[in-house]
C-alpha cells in the first residue's frame, strides 16, 4: 500500500500556507470534491446522489476526460456544481517540466471556460496525487489559480481497503469547513458508491449543508 494521510496535519498546512486545506467555518459546512471525471455512470451517480440532498460539490475534472464526454460535463455545470482543473491528463508534477505542466493545465483551463462559456475569475487546481512542485504552484498561483488540496482523504482509490474503512476515513475526521476528497473513476467505484450515499444521509441528519468551492 502507498503510504498516503486521510487527515492532513495541521504542520503540512501551515508549511504550505499558500494553498486551500479547508475553510474556517463556525457553520456546518462541508465541501465535497471528486476528482478525475467526468466520465459515464460513476459521474452520473454522483450527480444523482448531490441531487437528492440539494448538495453542491466541486469537480476537479481531467481536460481530456472533459472532451470525450462533454455532456456530462455540461450536466455538472447545469446542476450547479462548481468545476477545478485537474491537468489534460492526470499529470504528476514531481516528473514534469515548469513549461510542460503548466501547458498541460492550460489546455484544460481552455476547454473548461469554452465548454461553461465563459472566463472564471477563480480558477481552481487540484495537483494529481498532490504532487506539485514549488516554482509550479508559484507559476500557477501567479497566473491566478487557486490551488485546493483537502483536509480529509477518503483513499476509495485504494484498492487494499475496504469500503468500511472509506466510510470511516471520512466520518472520523470531517469537520467543519472540511474538503472532503473523492474520485468519480472507475478504480473508486465500489468505494464511492458504498461511502457518498452514507455521507450525504449522515452529515444532512446532523443539519450540514454541502457545499461548492469559488
Amino acid at each position: 500500500m502507498k503510504f498516503y494521510i486521510t487527515k492532513t496535519p495541521r504542520i503540512i498546512k501551515k508549511l504550505f500556507s499558500r494553498y486551500t486545506w479547508c475553510f474556517s467555518s463556525n457553520k456546518k459546512e462541508i465541501y465535497l470534491t471528486f476528482d478525475d471525471g467526468p466520465i459515464p455512470i460513476v459521474t452520473e451517480f454522483v450527480l444523482d446522489q448531490l441531487k437528492q440532498y440539494n448538495a453542491k460539490a466541486t469537480f476537479f475534472c481531467i481536460g481530456d476526460n472533459i472532451t470525450k464526454h462533454p455532456l456530462i460535463y455540461k450536466q455538472i455545470l447545469k446542476e450547479g456544481h462548481s468545476i477545478g482543473n485537474h491537468t489534460y491528463n492526470h499529470l504528476n508534477g514531481w516528473k514534469h517540466t515548469l513549461k510542460n505542466y503548466v501547458l498541460n493545465i492550460k489546455k484544460t483551463q481552455e476547454i473548461i471556460e469554452k465548454q461553461g462559456k465563459e472566463k472564471l475569475l477563480t480558477k481552481l487546481f487540484r495537483p494529481p496525487y498532490g504532487k506539485i512542485k514549488h516554482s509550479q504552484a508559484t507559476e500557477l498561483i501567479n497566473k491566478g489559480y487557486k490551488i485546493v488540496m483537502w483536509d480529509v482523504l477518503s483513499a476509495d482509490f485504494d484498492k487494499k481497503i475496504s469500503k468500511e474503512k472509506c466510510l470511516e476515513n471520512v466520518l472520523n475526521n470531517t469537520f467543519n469547513g472540511s474538503i472532503i476528497v473523492f474520485h468519480d473513476s472507475i478504480k473508486a467505484k465500489e468505494k464511492l458508491y458504498y461511502t457518498l450515499p452514507k455521507v450525504l444521509e449522515e452529515y444532512t441528519r446532523k443539519g450540514y449543508i454541502f457545499k461548492a468551492i469559488y
